[in-house]
């Protein structure tokens, strides 16, 4: 029996199920992983039966597989002359549309489990920017919230020792994530620069804008976010102009969602940090958030404290908050079925995620059943590594565009992925409205297309 015979006998809803188990079988501990790819899986079955070829050369098989996993320590010395040690990580999932491409992440909850959960939702986010990036993912479990400078500065020269080897800006190009931005980034690309003795630009993005970054990479993620919603609300005719917006998470993606948001016509009333949640029915003051944030690296209590129209509200979800649009923001699994259920009883339009996964499988149903428009972050937060993109093509050419020119090229793309979702979505399902679906479809065959082309690889 050849393989070809094989593949007739073997059909699309059996292959996937066998292969959801395998995954199961190979990595018993990893939930969010196990949760990335039964999300994907779950769409595939149409385009399955549409393309045997992908089952004969079993695409899925080497998919769900990293090309590479990198764990490591990362020994340093805190400020009382202690030495510490961590874990560093770095999944190298994917890299038939380009070079690994994908954020570092610090913080205590990282494990294995996670990064290859995200390394996993990388794929497909990425292939659905068409910028020609690869997917990858890293971190640690180093938690960088109350150390100082020098400490987090100790520690990124560590885990760069080890891990620079393994990088290279044809090879795997790392940015930011929860924990990692611009000050991070630079203690880790001055040590790259010093062991190898070459200012190699591209070989990291989230730069600062002084020293080969780009403009408008700190606000992407969120303004790209909102892009996306915009888009999607325009499918029904509708704009942000007036809109109620809550927002989950106080980070970067989060400040800039609300910032753009409000900038065309929202009135953002909340946004959360994990002790709780801010309203102010005023809409939320965006100068005094990032003081509060960026600056004083506060927690939101300091925000209501300096704002008369705000409280601060420790029980309790934001999404309990009565809106038009919701922006999970945060981190995964945040949004449980309960806060779908409790935002559809008030009226929720529409959704976009802005974090990776921040909705259950359960939560997404529920949205999906009640016509809420729903934005996965497969699609919805790709502008932040869409402008990484950005930057490696800006160092690569020794150029530095406008801000204005950038945020443009960002604007342009996040409707490129919008209407290519939207239109994948129409063909694969016939209902365009299912985006969920658009999105792992979309990315799913570019890089699959790239996997056949190049072989078994």
């Amino acid at each position: 029996m050849t393989i070809a015979d094989i593949c007739v006998k073997t059909t699309p809803s059996t292959y996937v199920a066998e292969l959801a188990e395998t995954v199961r079988r190979r990595s018993p501990s990893e939930s969010v992983f196990h949760q990335a790819v039964d999300e994907v899986l779950a769409n595939l079955a149409p385009v399955l039966a549409r393309h045997p070829e992908y089952i004969e050369a079993r695409i899925l098989d080497r998919l769900v597989e990293p090309e590479r996993q990198i764990m490591f320590r990362v020994p340093w010395v805190d400020d009382a002359g202690i030495v510490q040690v961590n874990r560093g990580y770095r999944v190298e999932f994917n890299s038939a549309l380009g070079p690994f491409k994908g954020g570092l992440r610090f913080h205590p909850t990282v494990d294995l489990g996670v990064i290859r959960f995200l390394g996993f939702e990388q794929i497909f986010k990425n292939a659905l920017t068409g910028q020609g990036i690869g997917a990858g993912k890293g971190g640690s479990d180093f938690n960088p919230a109350g150390r100082s400078d020098a400490e987090i500065m100790r520690f990124c020269q560590s885990f760069i020792t080890e891990l620079h080897r393994h990088l290279g800006e044809h090879t795997d190009v790392p940015a930011g994530d929860i924990g990692v931005g611009v000050r991070e980034l630079g203690y880790m690309f001055g040590q790259y620069k010093r062991i190898v003795n070459r200012f190699e630009a591209g070989v990291i993005t989230g730069k600062g804008v002084g020293w080969a970054g780009s403009h408008t990479r700190t606000e992407a993620t969120g303004y790209g976010a909102i892009y996306f919603l915009r888009d999607m609300l325009a499918t029904r005719g509708c704009s942000l102009e007036g809109r109620r917006a809550v927002v989950s998470g106080s980070g970067n993606v989060a400040i800039y969602a609300i910032e753009k948001a409000q900038a065309l016509g929202a009135t953002v009333i909340a946004c959360s940090d994990s002790s709780g949640y801010i309203l102010d029915e005023a809409g939320i003051d965006i100068a005094l958030l990032k003081q509060v944030k960026e600056v004083q690296r506060a927690r939101l209590s300091e925000y209501a404290s300096a704002r008369p129209s705000a409280r601060y509200v420790t029980d309790g979800s934001v999404f309990d908050v009565p809106c038009d649009v919701a922006l999970p923001c945060a981190t995964q699994n945040e949004l449980e079925e309960q806060h779908a259920a409790e935002l559809i009883r008030n009226g929720v339009q529409a959704i976009a995620e802005g974090a990776n996964m921040p909705c259950t499988a359960g939560a997404v149903a529920l949205f999906r059943d009640a016509g809420v428009l729903f934005g996965p972050g497969k699609a919805a937060n790709a502008g932040g590594v869409a402008t990484s993109a950005l930057e490696m093509q800006q160092n690569a050419a020794r150029a530095s565009w406008s801000r204005e020119e950038t945020e443009a090229r960002l604007e342009s793309i996040m409707r490129q992925i919008h209407d290519h979702v939207r239109a994948t979505a129409a063909s694969y399902t016939g209902d365009p409205d299912n985006y969920v679906a658009g999105a792992s479809i979309g990315g799913f065959i570019r890089v699959a297309d790239a996997m056949l082309a190049q072989g078994i690889v």
